[in-house]
């Protein structure tokens, strides 16, 4: 089993890092909520060292190892909570951990479905799944220090939302029938960036019906 692994960092893709070990290069699957703080942990010569979770794939006709990345065992081992949720596998807590830890944390002991659903990959029925299976489990993971960025982010989400949902509110929509337009359309399309780029996608949905 491979517990740990340290290489120099030459590939960085959306969800993975490719590693120089020696000479052998591995691919390490890294959440979003790490991969934010990845470049502060690499030294000097481009080498980094990397906590891992180590499963086999396996499906019909084949298997496969997949190492997961994390920078400490604290990230690991909520990453090892998470994924006790049923339906939720290594793969897609590596997609739907997008947000720092400590957020998810939050949300999750406050019950906070919204927040939940909004993780890629994430639905109504499964953030209350996560909530019932972990609320009260893990408050200590709410005290990690990894908001910089990605609160950044979520801050920015939840303004553009507010502002298209006053839009549609004064358009004589029902607040909730705006919030699952806009809930739909942030779902579908998470490279929004501006209130006019929401309300164009909700447009967009609802002249296909």
């Amino acid at each position: 089993m491979i517990c740990r692994i340290s290489g120099k960092l030459v590939e960085k893709k959306e969800d993975s890092v490719v590693l120089d070990v020696n000479g052998i290069c591995y691919e390490v699957f890294i959440p979003g909520a790490v991969m934010q703080c990845l470049g502060d942990s690499a030294k000097p010569d481009g080498s980094i060292s990397l906590i891992t979770f180590h499963y086999f794939q396996l499906e019909p006709s084949k298997g496969f190892q997949c190492l997961i990345g994390f920078l400490n065992e604290i990230e690991k081992e909520f990453f090892e909570k998470f994924i006790t949720v049923s339906g939720i596998g290594p793969k897609a807590a590596v997609r739907a951990l997008k947000m720092p830890i400590s957020m998810i944390a939050r949300a999750i002991d406050m019950a906070d479905v919204p927040f939940l659903k909004s993780l890629p990959g994430i639905g109504e029925q499964r953030a209350r799944e996560i909530v019932a299976k972990l609320q009260g489990k893990v408050g200590k993971f709410g005290l990690i220090q990894d908001t910089r960025t990605g609160a950044k982010a979520f801050t920015g989400k939840r303004d553009i939302q507010e502002e298209a949902m006053g839009v549609l509110l004064q358009l004589q929509y029902k607040k909730f029938e705006a919030k699952n337009m806009l809930d739909e359309a942030l779902k579908r399309n998470q490279d929004i960036e501006t209130a006019e780029d929401l309300l164009n996608e909700v447009y967009k949905q609802k002249s296909k019906k």
